[in-house]
């Protein structure tokens, strides 16, 4: 069937005033060499006319472009909840960053000089050596399509979204907009993009692609270096390349990304995604990446704690170390536990979301064990709880959670987590720091303090009296995202506790505290005592028709489990564990609570079966009116 005509903004904007430049020109030149009579007045009359209608026709194209913002997001996206993310490129052969770094960003970093990878380039393959010899050396002789599906297939996964181009522009097919800079005509002579597409879809999963708005090297326009051209960029290139892989793959998600310096009217995205949909219909979906302010698409939180949004599909996406592309520089702790990522995993899915689960690849096609590994065990939990997540939604009460915390010390305040948090078992978002130190000045004088969070940070300082530390020099300086700047005059025979409190929101976390040393800004060193403090669920909900399901960290737990369900519990309540469907476990009911005792169910979990403590509990009916 024949494509309907689509016109972005941009060009509708064009041609109407081309024809409008055209008609008046007309007009003049009738004017000007025919006599003026009333034929003359009726003929400029419909030109007047057919100008206006010109406005109208092109008001209803451009009310064209907009269809999608009405359509429904497909319903097997929400009910999926497991997705596997794979980023693989010209970046997986140097495979290398800063621990805290994306290995993915590689060539980001020889442009905007990072002495690290540089070095390290420099140093590995030769001081003439380029990001594009990269593309001789990147073969992936070991890649197979049908094992990579198979794999994704057992781990439970619905869907697979495929880097078919990152930020360097480099194609994972046959674009004829990135000639000698695709997998086709380069080393590896292979489409991936097709070979994985074939395979999933045996496989019976959906098949989705990542694309990169902009690239940090195309000649049209490059990105973050230069200031002008990116108008010729979107036409000449990102237009028709977006539409040939569209056209191509007619993939069932396009995740968008490298869009966060520019409006989404100037990369046309209305017009991309409209020509998205209708080449693929009601049954794709894109993300919310294409600019600032397109306020449409499933939501993507990256390396969080999820999000609490239930009117609008999400799905948090991270790899299981710290960064996306390989990076043969982390470490093993870096790495996701499948403890770890089966609890993440539940969090995710009873707050309403879903997670898309990124593996790296080496440059040799090979997915390494220690990540097979990780998403085998989510397949067999899967396959045992698969039940209470696949198709569920969120109860009124997601999860119900405890205070955790634990002290450690510092000798200073000095901190970038990036993508972390300050140790493995706190969430990146939503914690607390508490951190305390005492001082003596050598001499009298004022003491400029410098505090900067990308947050809330509090600052107080407190003099020791007879009574103890009573007296307030300095309270509550706050600090939210910026840099403050703290004076209190101090005396050398007195003794001050410094107190700071650090409140982390959502995405990167950083605090650092300073004082400024003869004109200079050092980093404030002292015996510091600190406290970290989080929220850890450690019983969550998902319900699905008539069934409520309950998972419950047998870690954090005691034997005897009491929660308030937030309704009564009818008469005939049937709980059983979902790996043992025919056994029915014996409860107490008060008004909305439930009071269960799990001893031997704890048992049962800790055997290691299933590589996580967590078990799951099937109330059946519990919401039937």
């Amino acid at each position: 069937m024949k494509q309907p005509l689509i016109l972005c903004k941009g060009e509708i904007v064009v041609a109407k005033r081309s024809f409008i430049i055209i008609l008046i020109a007309f007009c003049i030149l009738f004017c000007t060499f025919a006599p003026l009579n009333q034929q003359k007045v009726k003929i400029i009359k419909r030109f007047i006319l057919v100008v206006c209608l010109l406005g109208t026709a092109s008001s209803g194209f451009a009310q064209r472009k907009a269809d999608f913002y009405q359509m429904e997001y497909p319903k097997w996206f929400s009910d999926a909840k497991l997705g596997i993310f794979i980023h693989y490129g010209l970046y997986s052969v140097p495979a290398w960053s800063a621990p805290e770094q994306y290995a993915e960003w590689f060539y980001k970093g020889l442009i905007s000089g990072d002495t690290a990878r540089i070095n390290f380039q420099k140093r590995v393959y030769g001081e003439q050596f380029r990001y594009e010899d990269y593309k001789r050396l990147f073969k992936a002789e070991l890649f197979n399509a049908d094992h990579w599906a198979k794999l994704f297939k057992q781990s439970g996964a619905k869907y697979v979204i495929f880097t078919a181009k990152h930020h360097d522009g480099y194609c994972m097919y046959d674009s004829r907009y990135a000639v000698n800079w695709n997998s086709v005509t380069t080393a590896p002579h292979r489409d991936f993009c097709k070979e994985l597409a074939d395979a999933v879809r045996k496989e019976e999963l959906k098949f989705g692609l990542y694309y990169s708005l902009l690239e940090w090297n195309n000649p049209w326009f490059k990105w973050t270096i230069d200031s002008a051209g990116i108008e010729k960029y979107v036409s000449n290139h990102l237009k028709p390349q977006f539409k040939e892989m569209v056209s191509k793959f007619k993939p069932s998600i396009v995740f968008a990304d490298g869009d966060w310096d520019f409006g989404y009217q100037t990369l046309q995205s209305d017009y991309l995604v409209q020509y998205y949909y209708d080449k693929v219909g009601e049954e794709g979906i894109v993300n919310n990446r294409w600019g600032v302010g397109f306020d449409y698409g499933f939501l993507t939180p990256e390396y969080s704690s999820g999000i609490r949004e239930t009117k609008r599909p999400w799905a948090e996406c991270r790899g299981l170390s710290r960064s996306f592309g390989l990076n043969r520089n982390a470490d093993l702790s870096s790495y996701m536990t499948s403890e770890e990522l089966i609890e993440h995993f539940v969090t995710l899915v009873s707050q309403g979301g879903g997670l898309t689960l990124n593996i790296a690849p080496s440059a040799d096609g090979l997915i390494p064990l220690l990540q097979q590994e990780r998403l085998l065990d989510l397949g067999k939990w899967l396959a045992i709880n698969g039940e209470a997540i696949y198709g569920s939604s969120p109860y009124i009460v997601h999860n119900i959670d405890t205070i955790c915390g634990f002290e450690t010390t510092d000798s200073c305040l000095d901190y970038n987590w990036v993508r972390n948090s300050p140790h493995r078992e706190i969430t990146e978002d939503n914690f607390t720091m508490y951190a305390q130190c005492e001082m003596t000045p050598k001499e009298s004088g004022i003491c400029n303090f410098v505090v900067k969070a990308d947050d809330k940070a509090v600052m107080t300082i407190s003099e020791m009296t007879e009574s103890g530390f009573e007296t307030i020099v300095v309270k509550d300086s706050a600090v939210e995202g910026k840099t403050c700047e703290i004076s209190a005059w101090l005396r050398a025979d007195k003794t001050y506790k410094i107190g700071v409190r650090y409140e982390e929101k959502t995405h990167d976390a950083s605090l650092s505290v300073n004082i400024m040393n003869k004109n200079s800004l050092q980093p404030f060193k002292a015996d510091w005592k600190i406290r970290y403090e989080y929220r850890k669920p450690y019983v969550y909900f998902t319900q699905k028709g008539d069934d409520l399901y309950l998972f419950a960290d047998t870690k954090f737990c005691s034997d005897i489990l009491e929660v308030d369900l937030g309704h009564p519990c009818q008469k005939g309540l049937k709980i059983t564990l979902l790996n043992e469907p025919k056994t029915a476990i014996p409860y107490l009911s008060e008004n909305h609570n439930l009071i269960l005792d799990i001893s031997n169910l704890k048992c049962n979990a800790q055997s290691g079966v299933s590589k996580s403590d967590i078990i799951v509990l099937k109330l059946q009916n519990y919401l039937r009116e």
